[in-house]
């Protein structure tokens, strides 16, 4: 009996161990297929860009699309780095910025602002246009209002030029199913944005006053892009977070003609050689902002509030 138990043990010892050998291998294979995969993707890349070196002449193009945020496509940091490559590049004529955006991020908006402002600054036989295809709302529209000229399609989407900051309140609903609510801070008003408290109109009017400074950042921004282009003077609506078609913001100032990047690249700049210098993130990178921003979202869902958004 003490041998059969013994031969049974080994047996599944043995087993044991092929599994944590097999598993080991599993592992070991994904990790190298990913690697393959991974050198793949900047070889191709590699190959795309010594290709772009062989041409001539050359309009580059930016993609902002989604929302202007930490952690997206559209962030500050990945267009301000496609400016940069797109300005450096000697055959640029001209750039593009492809917009299709429902706005996001005062901060990040405004750093973009003011890269565009400079890549200007510093070259100033290099033009930027801004073309819209479906939407550039509030944060998106504050970044076109930096470049030389606007171009929309007639149906495009077109300004929402204000501010905006969204939660909840839940004090009835908290006296409704007998729930207390114990908040300990160290400052007077450090929970004034906790939904589970009544609201206090102290706090409500400050608030409101810092959503009103931004809101005039924006429009002092858009009015120094714009200039004497934006009809401000007989359209004040124009600053009240209305969007208007193309065809409409066209009337208003808020765009200087209609067509889209093939027009604007053949006809305005005169290079119909498109190249694209959006930035690409690799797919560790990705992975890696994708979760940061993933369990900031969660942690913004949590405490249900969400900061001051062009949108």
């Amino acid at each position: 009996m003490d041998k059969s138990m013994e031969v049974l043990e080994r047996t599944l010892q043995a087993n044991i161990t092929e599994q944590r050998r097999a598993r080991r291998w599993r592992i070991a294979f994904r990790l190298v297929t990913l690697a393959v995969v991974v050198v793949v993707l900047q070889q191709k890349n590699l190959l795309t860009l010594a290709g772009d070196e062989g041409g001539g002449a050359q309009t580059a193009k930016i993609e902002v699309n989604g929302p202007i945020e930490e952690g997206a496509s559209a962030s500050s940091e990945n267009v301000k780095r496609s400016l940069v490559a797109a300005f450096r590049d000697s055959k640029t004529r001209g750039v593009i910025l492809e917009i299709n955006s429902p706005g996001g991020s005062p901060v990040h908006s405004g750093q973009i602002y003011d890269e565009i402002r400079r890549q200007r600054a510093l070259h100033p036989d290099v033009k930027v246009y801004a073309v819209v295809s479906d939407l550039a709302a509030s944060g998106a529209y504050y970044i076109a209002s930096a470049a030389d000229a606007i171009y929309a399609d007639k149906a495009s989407l077109v300004g929402s030029i204000g501010v905006t900051a969204a939660t909840f309140g839940f004090v009835d609903l908290m006296t409704k199913l007998g729930v207390e609510r114990r908040a300990y801070t160290s400052g007077q008003h450090k929970a004034f944005l906790d939904q589970f408290q009544p609201r206090n109109e102290e706090e409500t009017r400050f608030w409101q006053s810092v959503l009103s400074t931004t809101h005039q950042q924006f429009i002092a921004a858009v009015k120094d892009g714009r200039g004497d282009r934006l009809k401000a003077a007989d359209h004040p609506e124009l600053f009240s977070g209305l969007i208007w078609t193309g065809e409409q913001a066209l009337q208003l100032g808020l765009v200087d003609k209609l067509g889209d990047t093939d027009f604007v690249a053949r006809e305005v700049i005169q290079q119909d050689r498109v190249v694209d210098f959006t930035r690409k993130e690799n797919p560790f990178d990705r992975f890696a902002t994708k979760l940061g921003a993933s369990i900031a979202s969660e942690v913004s869902q949590m405490v249900g509030f969400s900061g001051p958004r062009l949108q």
